[in-house]
């Protein structure tokens, strides 16, 4: 149940931050990015979010990022929006990986504030406003201080707003209070970059998620989006918590592209779990809480099934 990008919502409600699928000796694989994203769509994602932090952005090169924007446009059509990340803390960089994508074929960016940096806040706006510059595509900021170690200001977001192509916030501050004022004060569209978060940010006005989690749950989490926006409030909460047991397994530690990998070879939906350096594929013992929290959510017949082979 895919649900309809709208002013208020320009990249519907349900966006994947999808992992990209590795071949065994380190490769992208193309082939299994395009059966991905096609199962993540059937399955009632609006959007794809490429190259994130759950992407490995930052072990991913230029090329790959081009080929991976273009097979999976190929495979999904104008099925769901497809946003490429365009995050660096090199301005020049993100410049042109904004292009590049534009090229390829995307139709919005994620642009993250510059992390390690930590510049100033006039630094994150001409970083935005450059990025947003460089192509004809709606960029959603992606406000994530604990891994960029600076947080966007309100002033900031105001003068961000301004701007015609910048349109959403990936908002993972945890701070729905503040993401409630700034939505209404600047007229973006907030996205919960917290899947735990989601009916909060509801409640406040957001537009939807850009979730982990909906590698195997877009399902339920469209169907709690769809019963919130109906006035069903207790319902979108009960079908919500079907959802909690992979929410948790899924974000441990922070590792989500280490579980999410995890979760899609239990399902079947790609072969390996393999990662780049410095991140680490997941244990067996990760893998059985994957692997549990499938089965709790109903979406492994059994906790044993679908058990991978590679350690």
């Amino acid at each position: 149940m895919v649900l309809p990008a709208t002013p208020a919502r320009p990249f519907g409600a349900v966006l994947t931050a999808m992992v990209t699928p590795m071949t065994p000796d380190g490769a992208v694989d193309l082939a299994a990015a395009a059966r991905l994203a096609k199962r993540l769509v059937d399955d009632g994602n609006d959007g794809l979010v490429l190259s994130g932090t759950t992407g490995e952005s930052p072990t991913t090169h230029a090329p790959e990022k081009q080929d991976l924007v273009r097979v999976v446009v190929d495979a999904v059509g104008d099925r769901a929006a497809v946003l490429a990340g365009a995050g660096s803390n090199d301005t020049d960089h993100a410049l042109r990986m904004a292009v590049q994508a534009a090229e390829a074929g995307a139709d919005g960016l994620l642009v993250v504030s510059p992390y390690y940096s930590r510049p100033s806040q006039e630094g994150l706006y001409r970083h935005f406003a450059a990025v947003a510059d460089a192509a004809d595509l709606p960029v959603m900021l992606y406000d994530v201080p604990g891994r960029t170690g600076v947080r966007i200001a309100p002033e900031t977001y105001a003068r961000v707003a301004a701007h015609e192509r910048i349109v959403a916030t990936k908002d993972a501050t945890g701070d729905v209070y503040s993401a409630a004022k700034l939505a209404a004060s600047t007229g973006l569209a907030f996205y919960s970059g917290d899947d735990a978060l989601l009916l909060p940010f509801l409640a406040h006005g957001a537009a939807g998620v850009v979730s982990v989690s909906a590698h195997v749950v877009a399902r339920q989490l469209a169907e709690v989006v769809r019963r919130f926006d109906e006035g069903d409030h207790a319902g979108a909460l009960e079908v919500f918590l079907t959802t909690t047991p992979v929410i948790d397994a899924l974000n441990a530690a922070g590792f989500q592209a280490v579980m999410a990998k995890a979760a899609v070879e239990l399902l079947g939906i790609t072969d390996n779990r393999h990662l780049r350096l410095p991140h680490v594929a997941a244990d067996a013992h990760d893998v059985a809480l994957v692997r549990d929290a499938l089965a709790a959510a109903g979406l492994l017949t059994t906790a044993g099934a679908g058990a991978p082979t590679q350690n």
